[in-house]
């Protein structure tokens, strides 16, 4: 070979090493705790950018960090993972993208499984955000919860709800409940708790006072939802949920989305800005299909059954 030739082809070489390393990626996720919901979206948005080409260890670095429900911990994450300026950054549930923003104003932050944008002050207009920040809302459809309810315990007339007051996802998603309830002859009693260990308690002090136990997505609540579950069977107290995932956790029903799907669906966004679209010209969206998922077998121990008619419809019956 030629010398001339020999420096050809190493340039060649040096340039193809040059693009590769620019094609790679770096995507950041970070939740503020660890429970099913969060993790099937992480793993959605993941997914979804290996489906359009990028695969960790090859040209994408997926970075993740859980808060282990420590708003401190994902206000130190956060800060992190801008020091490590990643291509995105995507923040699972309300407390993290809100540690999240208030970290960057940089950085693309593509936020999901946020409740209430708005109400957290994360974005003013979610047809046009403005700023590094769009993502996905997972609002739940209270209405359509409270109806379920309804279909199975038609006699409740009052409803628990634990909920942790330092969340603001679970603040707006209370508030919706007591606005819904009267309509449907329920009051609501409240039983909040700050942490995981809280959550025993919380779910305890609600027997004798609430027909049926609702737990909305709030994210403390949810990690320790066991420990409601179990009140529920001592007590034959039906446990509701406000995502599918907590049906297979012991939640005799509910009505919620796929947060695997809202996850791939994060995921396409997260895409679209790696193209070069600009987060804040990108409309804050949300989820419009529910899935009915039911537990025969623990509303048997909470005292109650599902009607045959809600069973044929459900997506999934647990058993």
């Amino acid at each position: 070979m030629r010398f001339g030739t020999l420096l050809s082809t190493l340039a060649i070489a040096a340039f193809a090493a040059t693009a590769s390393q620019a094609a790679d990626i770096t995507v950041a996720t970070t939740a503020i705790v660890e429970h099913p919901a969060l993790d099937a979206a992480r793993d959605g948005v993941r997914d979804e950018l290996a489906a359009a080409g990028y695969e960790e260890g090859r040209n994408l670095r997926f970075l993740y960090e859980s808060a282990q429900g420590n708003p401190a911990t994902a206000a130190q994450i956060a800060r992190k993972f801008v020091g490590e300026a990643p291509d995105v950054i995507v923040p699972i549930s309300t407390p993290s993208a809100q540690a999240v923003v208030s970290a960057t104003k940089d950085i693309p932050i593509v936020f999901t499984a946020v409740t209430d944008p708005v109400g957290a002050k994360l974005v003013g207009d979610p047809m046009k955000p403005g700023a590094n920040v769009t993502g996905m809302s997972d609002l739940s459809p209270i209405g359509k919860h409270l109806d379920l309810i309804k279909q199975i315990t038609p006699d409740a007339t009052s409803i628990g709800v634990p909920f942790n007051p330092g969340e603001a996802n679970s603040l707006t998603l209370l508030e919706l409940v007591k606005q819904e309830a009267p309509a449907r002859g329920l009051t609501v009693v409240e039983a909040p708790a700050t942490k995981t260990s809280e959550v025993l308690g919380a779910a305890q002090s609600l027997v004798g006072k609430a027909d049926v136990i609702y737990v909305p997505t709030d994210n403390t609540i949810v990690s320790a939802f066991e420990a409601v579950v179990k009140v529920g069977i001592d007590n034959r107290v039906p446990v509701y949920a406000g995502d599918t995932d907590s049906v297979a956790r012991g939640a005799i029903a509910a009505l919620g989305f796929n947060y695997y799907d809202l996850g791939r669906q994060t995921g396409r966004m997260v895409l679209r800005v790696l193209k070069g679209e600009a987060p804040g010209d990108i409309a804050v969206e949300g989820v419009e299909i529910t899935e009915l998922y039911v537990n025969p077998g623990m509303a048997e121990k909470m005292g109650v059954s599902i009607p045959d008619a809600l069973i044929q419809q459900a997506k999934e019956v647990v058993r």
